[in-house]
């Protein structure tokens, strides 16, 4: 069943959508005001007798319309864009008649999710054998109404083309046999493009979803509306483990218009514990009688947990060499420490970080026939579809999730643990249950950004030369919690660790000596529901390593940017491998020496100014993405205020497949990596975060943003991922370039002095 759109009611957008003007719309696309990209596709397939389809990934009808499914979560980053982009280029098509489709959850489109900065990474191949395939086809058809042979045709700008003669693909569907589809073998031995000869990928376009954006016409979860439906208000407990409702008292809110009952949720999954729903006709009268109701609570175990228990646990763990998993242990780290001349130390910290997307947590339900139809954007499909299948005790293919766009997602929506309760309460109330969270029930209920602890020390020789680097985290980890089937295993056989909250730690300096050791905080773990916040853990590793990188050529009285150049030499396990990390750190050096040249590097300031310097490799070491950032700081030497003049960034994700989308995600992650450094953070007091809107927890506003100076580098290289890299690198080079300024060095995240 699809979502009834006649029956969408939109009303909030109506003022959006009257605004937008004819130069606007005329700007950002071919559509006639009015009429959404999608409506435009339904009326011309309507007309198109036939469809070639090979593959799941698109369809071309006898118009020569060409329509991409999408099948990753767009939320800002205009990823369906960058996809059809790879789709249209090897199959020769004409971008004007290119349009996309985001689909519903359906095990054809194999494992769905949108996170990680893996989209274009991980179904680059996939989408451009799929498009060859295409192509083949069509040059093969087109040849044969053409009288030639294949090997003379090519296919570009929606036509196949032989010398002087072109047949267009609308009339090679439309006339030629060609319901051919391929196997997944004989679509892996597809042989696709050479750089050189593309046509679209990497060239500037305007991204297919902003003309509906922009006539407030796109669709949000938070948006969808259905005949009947009830409004449901979250009353969340104390603490998110472990609480129970003693008892419910409505009485107050019966004499609310528009309330009908509370109910309590029970969940076998446990993800959702001691809840209850306030269901109302409509959300004004939901939200009064939340107010109205009184819930007994007996609170969980952790209700006196406070941010300072947690990260004095982390300080303990990591302070004891024999907890944790191992995930690099190279040369005898033991030895170098035990016959050091010099030690040094550096403890680093972040605090809590909550991930305020812009649309707050909402989820439609519809129970029909047996089958749940859940209506919500959602990133991680694939994740969350077994958890309501165990809460709800159905199968999985009695689910649907219904797929739109998201108003922010940033790893918050990887989990969809707000559809559970939905979806208890639309089977119990046998009516569609929209459910909405205001912002600090939102905050309540946030996977939020683990506090953390980084223990680093450094081991020197007789000749002052760095001999090892033994290197500690502990934090509360996301994928124990939700995903514990991704845990890797420690490298020497014992334990398991969470990739997600370690990955930077093993970085492509060359060391004498590397030990990293990952400690699962458990005392995080069994506080609140761990997360994943963009650049997930290299947003608080990178802050670690790079910061202590600093501390260190300081020690040695390098020069900061020269003493990162000398250990990335890309010798041995750093030298990289076919396709994802080809050139290893040498192409991490390339980027901080452009950086480097570009920022000035070494020039003189003013007293209380300074210059910071830091690297990335992005999200993980199987798929780099080479990053380096300088940072202008200037300090008030009277209140400590920083204040950030300029940012440069150089960044190498091998092939830019859509060049103005990632300017705009470069952009924005190194804006939150600034506003991450010197705003955002909060702590938890009695159990859960004390900062529960934005009257109190203070992201960058705009009269903090600073001058960006930011660089692709050029390259053929495999696409790697985007859309977290920039942010990693900004805090250390924040934090460093406030030393070259005050000569004060600091250890926790959010920077305060």
């Amino acid at each position: 069943m699809a979502i009834r759109k006649k029956e969408l009611q939109i009303s909030r957008r109506t003022f959006i959508a009257g605004t937008a003007g004819t130069t606007l719309v005329m700007g950002l696309g071919t559509l006639l005001p009015g009429c959404s990209r999608e409506d435009a596709v339904g009326d011309m397939a309507a007309g198109a007798s036939k469809r070639f389809a090979p593959t799941v990934w698109f369809e071309l009808d006898g118009t020569g319309a060409l329509l991409v499914n999408i099948a990753k979560a767009e939320m800002g980053q205009h990823v369906g864009t960058a996809l059809a982009r790879v789709v249209a280029d090897e199959l020769g098509a004409d971008w004007s008649k290119v349009s996309i489709k985001h689909v519903d959850s359906d095990p054809k489109w194999g494992y769905m999710v949108t996170g990680g900065s893996w989209s274009v990474f991980t179904t680059f191949t996939m989408l451009s054998q799929a498009g060859a395939a295409g192509r083949t086809v069509l040059i093969e058809e087109g040849a044969k109404m053409l009288g030639v042979e294949p090997a003379d045709c090519k296919a570009v700008g929606g036509s196949v083309v032989a010398g002087e003669q072109s047949v267009s693909f609308a009339d090679i569907v439309s006339k030629a046999d060609i319901s051919r589809s391929f196997t997944e073998e004989e679509l892996g031995a597809m042989p696709v493009k050479a750089p050189a000869d593309r046509d679209l990928i990497g060239k500037p376009t305007g991204a297919l979803d902003i003309p509906d954006k922009a006539r407030a016409q796109a669709v949000y979860g938070l948006d969808t509306e259905l005949p009947d439906m009830v409004y449901a208000h979250p009353l969340i407990p104390p603490t998110r483990y472990g609480s129970t409702i003693n008892s419910i008292d409505d009485t107050a809110a019966r004499d609310i218009p528009g309330y009908l009952q509370t109910i309590q949720v029970s969940d076998p999954s446990e993800f959702v514990q001691g809840w209850a729903l306030v269901i109302a006709e409509n959300f004004p009268a939901a939200m009064k009688a939340s107010d109205a109701v009184e819930i007994d609570w007996a609170p969980g175990p952790t209700a006196a947990v406070t941010e300072a228990h947690i990260l004095t646990e982390g300080e303990k763990l990591t302070a004891d060499a024999s907890s944790g998993a191992l995930v690099v242990n190279d040369g005898d780290v033991d030895a170098a420490l035990q016959s050091a001349d010099k030690t040094i130390s550096g403890t680093y910290r972040t605090s809590t970080a909550l991930h305020f997307t812009l649309e707050p947590q909402n989820a439609l339900v519809e129970y029909v026939d047996g089958v749940f139809h859940i209506h919500s954007g959602n990133q991680w499909q694939s994740l969350i579809l077994p958890y309501l299948a165990k809460s709800l005790e159905v199968e999985e293919s009695q689910i649907v999730i219904h797929q739109y766009y998201l108003g922010g997602g940033y790893g918050r929506r990887l989990f969809g643990d707000q559809m559970i309760p939905a979806a208890q309460a639309a089977r119990e109330l046998g009516r569609p249950v929209k459910l909405i969270f205001q912002r600090a029930e939102d905050s309540r209920f946030d996977c939020v950004r683990s506090p953390s602890v980084s223990q680093l020390h450094a081991s020197f020789d007789g000749d002052g030369a760095l001999t090892a680097i033994d290197h500690a985290a502990a934090a509360g980890w996301p994928t124990l919690a939700m995903a514990p089937g991704f845990l890797a295993d420690g490298v020497d056989g014992n334990g398991k660790y969470d990739t997600f909250s370690i990955s930077g730690a093993d970085h492509w300096y060359t060391l004498p000596a590397h030990r990293v050791r990952a400690i699962n905080n458990e005392l995080a773990q069994r506080t609140f529901l761990p997360g994943w916040l963009r650049a997930v853990g290299p947003g608080w590793i990178g802050w670690s390593v790079e910061s202590f990188m600093d501390e260190i050529a300081a020690e040695l009285g390098e020069d900061p940017v020269e003493f990162r150049l000398a250990r990335l030499d890309a010798a041995g396990k750093n030298a990289g491998a076919a396709p994802n990390s080809v050139g290893g750190a040498s192409r991490l050096a390339a980027v901080l020496r452009d950086v480097a040249e570009r920022s000035g590097w070494g020039k003189e300031l003013p007293e209380g100014e300074g210059m910071g310097v830091a690297v990335s490799h992005g999200q993980e070491r199987n798929m780099p993405t080479w990053t380096a950032c300088v940072a202008h700081v200037a300090v008030d030497p009277e209140t400590s205020k920083v204040t950030v003049k300029k940012l440069w960034q150089s960044i190498d994700c091998g092939t830019v497949v859509h060049p103005s989308g990632a300017m705009n995600q470069a952009e924005g992650a190194t804006l939150w990596g600034l506003s991450l450094a010197l705003h955002e953070g909060t702590a938890f007091e009695d159990g859960e975060v004390r900062d529960q809107n934005l009257d109190t927890y203070r992201p960058l506003r705009m009269a903090d943003v600073p001058e960006l100076d930011i660089k692709f580098m050029e390259s053929t290289e495999f696409p790697t991922g985007l859309g977290e890299p920039p942010l990693i690198a900004v805090p250390p080079a924040v934090g460093n370039a406030i030393f070259a300024a005050t000569g004060t060095r600091v250890r926790d995240l959010p920077i305060r002095l």
